[in-house]
Order: C-alpha cells, then structure tokens, then sequence
C-alpha cells in the first residue's frame, strides 16, 4: 500500500474568487494558474471545518468538460491531506449535477459508508474546452448547494488563505477504471472508490418514474422521440435508460458521447445551439424527407436543465418543470401522495 505525507504549501489569495450557489466559474486558464484550484478547494475545507471534513466521504465529478481529470487529482490529493476518509468518483470523473445529489442521498458504499458532500466540476451551459470556462461547486450533506452563509465564508477564506494542503507521494487514481483504491496516510487508510456513473442514478428513475408505462410508449409505432445530449454528461446516462432501460433505438439519441469541448458546442438546450436537434424535430423548416419524431429533448452541459419541443412547439428550460407539474405529475409515481414542491431539474426519464 502506497503512503503518503501531508504537505503544506505556501500561497497567496487571488482575487474574485467568491462564489454563488453555482459556484465559482473562471475561464479554464484562470483555473490552471498555480494554486488557484488549491486555493479555493482548501477554503471550502477550512470554512466547512475540520469536524466535518475529517472521516468524510466526499464525491467528487462533473459534467466532463476540460481540466475536469486534472481537478479530479488535485481535489483527491487534498482532500486525503485534509483527513477525508475516503473520495468517491463517477467512472472517467462523469456525474449529472442531478445524479451527484442522488448519489450523495441514496448511495451506500462497498464498505456502508454515506457520502457528506460533493465538489462538482461544472459550468453548466457554458462552453467547454482549453479556452472556454470552468467551474466548481460545493454541495452539502442533503444533495443541496452550499447554502449562502457557507459560500460567504469559502470567500472569506480565500481572501486570506496563506497554505494549503496536499497529499504528497498520493500517485494519480486510474479514474477510467471503476473499484477502489486504497492508500496509507498518518491518520490511517484513505480511499477512493470509482463507480458506474449511471448506475445509482438509474435505481433512483426507476423509484421516481412509471418505466413500464414510459417503456409501453416507446415501443409504439406511433411514437417517436429524439433526445440531444449536447455531448454533455447527459450522454453518460441516455443509452442505460433509453436503450437498456427502456428499449429505444440507439438512433433517438443525438450527440450522447460525453466531450471535454462539447464537441465544439455550446451545451446550452436552446433553438440557436440545438441545431441538430431542432432541425430533426421540422421546426428550422429544413426537415423534409422525414417525419419528424413526435418529441424531443435537450439537456445542458451538467444535465440539470432541458428543453421539450414537440412538431409545431417548444419549452425553454426554464419553464420545462412548471409544464411538467401542470400537467404530469398525475402521471409519475413519485408524486402520488401530493406535490409539496417544485424545483427545477432535469430527468431522463
């Protein structure tokens, strides 16, 4: 077994790192100066204190865009100088904003543990690549944000943060390949565990969602749907639940390889950068060999808003869930004993 030894680095604040209940979203060359990364994971440690972050399970993934491996290894170093006591990663460091918080509610892990909190790395709808933008959040033990007095204090530190911690000797984690991984440290054995990332987040559709009556729709001819990941996180998820899950031809899906540069794109589930999808459905006026589908999609980049259209409509993302609790939410299991609350998120089901 490898061990490592903390290692403390000195460091000076930058500036305008306070961050909102998306976090904090820089371009990705701000992100890779040295110890601006660090910097700011180790605020979030210190403002969550030592009595939360010692022992703790924490996950940490994102929507896949670039530098999003090169976090993954940092925040695994420091989070095992900083006594975590074990990191859970989403096979190839990809977990759905939704799928994080599912993950932090329902997961039990190879050894009965409970995750206590999250770094995802997301911009959300913004692009992706080596010149576009990056981002962090922090979320809490109930698969929530960072609530405002916490982010208030992530700041403060940041502001005045003069080192930060390190496991040194910590070799990468082959984050591609799903098992666990353990390590020696002075406060003894630190792990991180690789696990499927759509595995968790399936069981938990499954619980929410009515799968023989949405698996009945799907098989009718008179049905068709196109789903557009954007080639955001979204990906990860639409093949084990359209096509395993729910018997749908590979060809509904647009775009469902997850990319660092979304391929280019701007994963923002609108008419101007759903093209593709847009164009499937008839409504650019550019469709006319084939029928268009009867329904389609669209997520963002982390999969946690999306966009319906139908042949002659569309819903923004912002107005997908009210459309949802208006009219179906007779329809979804989950929500048979009453709705108490609407919040915006994004399902593939």
């Amino acid at each position: 077994m490898v061990v490592f030894k903390v290692g403390r680095v000195e460091t000076t604040p930058f500036d305008g790192q306070k961050p909102g209940t998306s976090g904090l979203r820089k371009k990705v060359k701000v992100f890779k100066q040295p110890n601006y990364l660090q910097n700011f994971v180790q605020s979030t440690f210190n403002a969550l204190t030592t009595e939360k972050v010692r022992g703790a399970t924490l996950v940490v993934s994102g929507d896949g865009r670039y530098f999003s491996k090169d976090a993954i290894q940092i925040i695994i170093k420091m989070a095992a100088a900083n006594g975590v006591r074990r990191v859970w990663v989403g096979q190839n460091g990809l977990l759905s904003t939704p799928a994080v918080s599912a993950v932090i509610r329902e997961r039990i892990g190879h050894d009965g543990s409970k995750a206590t909190g999250a770094f995802i790395l997301t911009a959300s709808h913004n692009p992706g690549g080596p010149h576009e933008d990056f981002g962090i959040k922090y979320n809490m033990e109930n698969g929530g944000p960072a609530p405002e007095a916490i982010t208030d204090k992530i700041y403060e530190y940041t502001t005045t943060i003069k080192e930060y911690l390190i496991a040194e000797g910590l070799p990468d984690v082959d984050i591609s390949v799903m098992g666990v991984t353990s390590f020696g440290g002075p406060e003894g054995q630190f792990d991180v565990e690789v696990f499927d990332s759509a595995n968790d987040y399936v069981k938990l559709m499954k619980s929410i969602f009515d799968f023989q009556s949405i698996q009945k729709l799907l098989s009718s001819p008179k049905f068709t749907f196109c789903y557009d990941a954007l080639h955001g996180v979204g990906g990860a998820y639409a093949k084990p639940i359209f096509v395993e899950e729910l018997g749908a031809k590979e060809s509904s899906l647009l775009n469902c390889t997850p990319k660092e540069d979304f391929g280019g794109g701007h994963p923002d589930p609108n008419l101007t950068y759903a093209k593709e999808l847009v164009a499937r459905m008839g409504l650019d006026k550019s469709n006319t060999e084939h029928e268009p589908p009867e329904f389609g999609a669209a997520a963002d980049g982390d999969a946690d808003r999306n966009m319906i259209l139908g042949k002659r409509f569309f819903v923004t993302p912002s107005d997908s869930v009210a459309i949802i609790a208006a009219n179906a939410v007779q329809a979804i299991p989950y929500f048979s004993a009453g709705l108490k609350g609407v919040a915006r998120f994004c399902s593939l089901a």
